[in-house]
């Protein structure tokens, strides 16, 4: 199945195409966590089990593979930015549907109704969802309203400038109304989401703030600067 775009306006009136992933790349990045998932909790029994399967070490290990396949996705999604090391390597990410970052909510229900797509048998309540909706969304997306997304592989060059800037917050040139501020912010939360060249398109429309080289780095760190990460 071809891969698709999503589009979405934001509040700020800024139309973004987000590039949705389609069941293949999703498999792959599914399995992949599977066998990581599957990695871990083998060494992690080997060494349990290393001085004899007592109840204690019986019961611990039945805790930890229901806590490992219910709450691995969950975590990864939210604390690692909506990435799980599977969808890492292949490049996919989970966000809201507007595009802002996947929460605590969204990320336990839509992996919690990971059930409900095995129905009946072999995920096929998850594959026919995901062919019938224009976003390739499952059953667990279209009830957290998440979409899975293709991720840009960041540049090395333009990475490390914006790493640089990131170290030292940027203050604005000139005052900023909340209004601007939220725009500002927002622009950062979705920046990721958008190719490079989109995003200096989008961080240049601001000409008094981003004036120069390096828009787009220039309003990613006044957004540092406003949310008050130290230099």
């Amino acid at each position: 199945m071809i891969d698709t775009l999503h589009a979405v306006q934001t509040p700020e009136g800024v139309d973004l195409s987000l590039p949705v992933a389609g069941p293949l790349p999703r498999a792959l990045a599914y399995w992949l966590d599977l066998l990581i998932q599957g990695t871990g909790l083998s060494a992690f029994q080997s060494a349990l089990f290393a001085a004899g399967r007592s109840g204690f070490a019986i019961g611990l290990n039945l805790i930890v593979v229901f806590l490992s396949y219910w709450f691995y996705p969950v975590l990864f999604e939210v604390l690692a930015r909506g990435q799980t090391p599977g969808k890492r390597i292949v490049g996919l990410r989970v966000v809201q549907e507007n595009g802002t970052p996947v929460g605590w909510p969204s990320s336990l229900l839509r992996n919690f109704l990971l059930v409900a797509d095995f129905l009946p048998i072999f995920y096929l309540a998850g594959i026919t969802s995901m062919c019938l909706d224009s976003s390739f969304r499952r059953l667990g997306d279209l009830g957290a309203g998440t979409l899975v997304v293709h991720v840009e592989p960041a540049k090395p060059r333009a990475r490390q400038a914006e790493l640089t800037l990131f170290e030292r917050p940027l203050p604005p040139a000139i005052a900023l109304t909340l209004e601007e501020q939220g725009a500002v912010i927002a622009f950062a939360e979705r920046a990721p989401l958008l190719s490079s060249a989109r995003a200096e398109e989008l961080a240049a429309i601001p000409a008094s703030l981003t004036h120069g080289d390096e828009p787009r780095a220039r309003l990613l760190a006044i957004a540092a600067w406003l949310l008050g990460h130290s230099a």
